[in-house]
């Protein structure tokens, strides 16, 4: 299998200055040579109805494409109410129907988030693993990282400035690197 390979990135806040997004760019760095990254955007999409699934929208239709068009999927994503952003959930919803076009099937995945609290994202990390395994995605189960974010622990050039931070995420990014490595020769995807 070849080690170069598209991952787009789900990112669970809207927000521009969001520190999940200030997480994700230091990951894109971070990963392996020949892998490119892609942030798959999920802002305009309606509220997920089973009505559309008859007649998907453009913007449905949009996301379906960009999940088709990267072999992996990495979620970087805060915890709102101790639970996934709903924005990211609507996401998930859209990708996922209709029944029997689950666009996550067998794509390798992992999930990552950050918080100004000391439990970063673990409660909503928990939901979005059950999320994404019903949704049968090949997750990456460990390392699990729940990074507390401090000012300043991702500088505007997207490079970690805390050592011990910084080594763990490049543990983390090989660790994906490797499971989907493995996810692909034993699946490939088309």
């Amino acid at each position: 299998m070849s080690s170069s390979y598209r991952v787009g990135v789900f990112i669970g806040s809207l927000s521009s200055k969001s520190i999940n997004r200030k997480l994700a760019q230091a990951l894109m760095k971070m990963g392996a040579e020949g892998v490119e990254f892609v942030e798959i955007p999920i802002k305009d999409l309606p509220l997920y109805n089973h009505d559309f699934d008859a007649d998907y929208p453009a913007e449905g239709k949009a996301l379906k494409d960009a999940i088709a068009s990267v072999q992996a999927v990495l979620f970087v994503s805060p915890e709102y109410n101790r639970s996934i952003p709903g924005a990211l959930k609507n996401a998930i919803d859209w990708a996922s129907r209709p029944w029997g076009q689950n666009s996550f099937d067998h794509k390798p995945a992992a999930i990552i988030g950050a918080s100004i609290g000391a439990i970063g994202t673990a409660v909503a990390q928990q939901s979005l693993r059950a999320v994404m395994a019903f949704c049968n995605a090949r997750l990456l189960t460990s390392p699990e990282a729940y990074i507390h974010f401090t000012d300043g622990l991702v500088d505007d050039d997207g490079n970690v400035t805390n050592e011990g931070t910084k080594e763990f995420l490049q543990n983390f990014m090989e660790e994906f690197h490797e499971h989907t490595q493995r996810v692909l020769t034993v699946l490939p995807q088309d």
